[in-house]
């Protein structure tokens, strides 16, 4: 079997085909895909995205607004400013959460030109050792389940040893660096048997009561796993897994899939996701599926931009396409099903918080309060300001960790104001964020495990 570990060189081939400078000749963007002037010139700086943009919302500042990002955006591509430190500063405080794009009455596509931003800072703008170090330390780990699984475990023992109580009362942790201590606040609770657990490569459609023999597939599908979803989350794919499998479908799961290269394509290491987008597509292809589903949804967003990423590499464009046309997020595939296993009732309350990469860079919305909605006993609550993003953002969190947190108290705030039974939503970042801020102890699930334990009949809630 093949590392799932290491980026094969024939993945890495194949190079985009740069692009040409902009209409003035002296850019401060480099030549190699830089943000369009086309795009750029859509922005009619209405102000619309103003009122659904966090950092706008900590801060009321204009440059850490979306039009006024734009606006730096365009005076760099006219070489009228550098790529330096104010520039980088106001770009890295963007969560790139797309609520914009949503809100945006012009079409205005934010989320292509930050996306071509970022690869210009890493190429252009040099960063200090201790930002760079951070760096290479997540990335070092993120993108690997089994650096992920060995992190895991010592994260457990730190655990279960209470070292961060004995740091806290010594007054170590409040000197370590902020990024640090982040990390150690987001550190997720973990057990022996969730990182024992592996799935399996091939799940077949169950056979349910009154079927006269196993049914034949009414899809085959390809499921991704996720890195961290796959190491702290695996309750989530096992979920996906068996409501796939109870609702009729044949579930491929590759075993070297790997990393699909989201974390580092939303922090500018474009060549770096290119090479893990190429991997995946082959992949896929070898599975031979019909659809390819995915649990998370900073995941599903890039999965679905495939197409975009790869659109000027002659070798792989037109397979990215295909594959990007055929992902879906879980409660899309669910929505499209016929339901086929009967839902059992959940007496509860639950708030549903929008993943900003599932509602806005994907635009998935009806869908999981759709299938929410099939549960029978089962309240949706909707939370008071929807389109602001919880702080998660990949890996902003740790990037930008008193923004971060500012976010995640402010979420936190709108969960605690309609005291539901339990916080649902579709993306791993958001559940460790949110478990991390509030200050009620709330189960925190994954749409994917209510519609679950209602076919199985079990209350995940009680």
């Amino acid at each position: 079997m093949a590392d799932a570990e290491a980026v094969p060189d024939e993945h890495k081939a194949g190079g985009p085909v740069e692009t040409e400078v902009d209409q003035h000749g002296h850019s401060s963007f480099d030549a190699l895909r830089p943000p369009s002037d086309e795009l750029l010139s859509d922005c009619v700086h209405c102000g619309f995205c103003l009122p659904t943009c966090p950092t706008y919302a900590l801060w009321g500042e204009e440059m850490d607004s979306p039009r006024g990002r734009i606006y730096l955006m365009e005076l760099a591509s006219s070489g009228d400013i550098a790529i330096d430190d104010v520039f980088v500063t106001h770009m890295d405080r963007c969560l790139g959460c797309m609520a914009c794009v949503t809100a945006c009455p012009s079409g205005v596509q934010y989320d292509k030109l930050i996306e071509a931003t970022r690869p210009q800072i890493e190429r252009n703008h040099p960063r200090t050792a201790a930002d760079r170090w951070f760096r290479r330390l997540v990335f070092a780990l993120f993108p690997y389940p089994r650096r992920l699984r060995l992190a895991a475990l010592l994260g457990l023992a730190y655990q279960r040893l209470r070292i961060g109580g004995l740091l806290r009362r010594s007054g170590l942790m409040a000197r370590l660096p902020a990024r640090l201590q982040a990390l150690e606040d987001l550190l997720p609770e973990v057990s022996l048997r969730d990182l024992q657990r592996r799935m399996p490569t091939h799940v077949a459609p169950r056979r349910l009561p009154g079927d006269a023999g196993m049914p034949a597939p009414v899809r085959r599908v390809g499921m991704i796993t996720g890195c961290v979803q796959s190491v702290y989350f695996g309750d989530v794919n096992a979920a996906t897994a068996r409501v796939l499998a109870m609702e009729g479908c044949e579930v491929v799961i590759p075993a070297d899939q790997g990393c699909c290269g989201a974390l580092m394509e939303h922090a500018g290491d474009e060549e770096t996701a290119l090479a893990y987008a190429r991997r995946m597509i082959a992949t896929m292809e070898q599975a031979d599926v019909d659809t390819i589903v995915i649990n998370a949804a900073g995941c599903g967003s890039t999965l679905k931009e495939y197409g975009h990423l790869l659109r000027d590499d002659p070798g792989w464009a037109d397979r990215a396409a295909a594959f990007a046309g055929n992902v879906r997020d879980i409660s899309e595939v669910i929505d499209e099903l016929e339901p086929r296993a009967p839902r059992h009732p959940i007496p509860a309350r639950i708030a549903y918080h929008d993943a900003c990469h599932l509602s806005h860079a994907q635009g998935v919305r009806r869908q999981p309060r759709s299938v929410l909605g099939e549960i029978p006993g089962l309240e949706v609550v909707e939370l008071s300001e929807p389109d602001i993003c919880c702080g998660s953002a990949g890996i902003y969190n740790l990037l930008q960790p008193e923004a971060a947190s500012d976010l995640g108290v402010r979420k936190a705030a709108t969960v605690a104001a309609v005291a539901p039974d339990a916080l649902v939503t579709s993306n791993p970042g958001c559940l460790l964020q949110l478990k991390r801020h509030l200050e009620v102890d709330l189960p925190l699930l994954h749409p994917v495990q209510l519609v679950d334990a209602s076919l199985r009949g079990v209350n995940p809630v009680a």
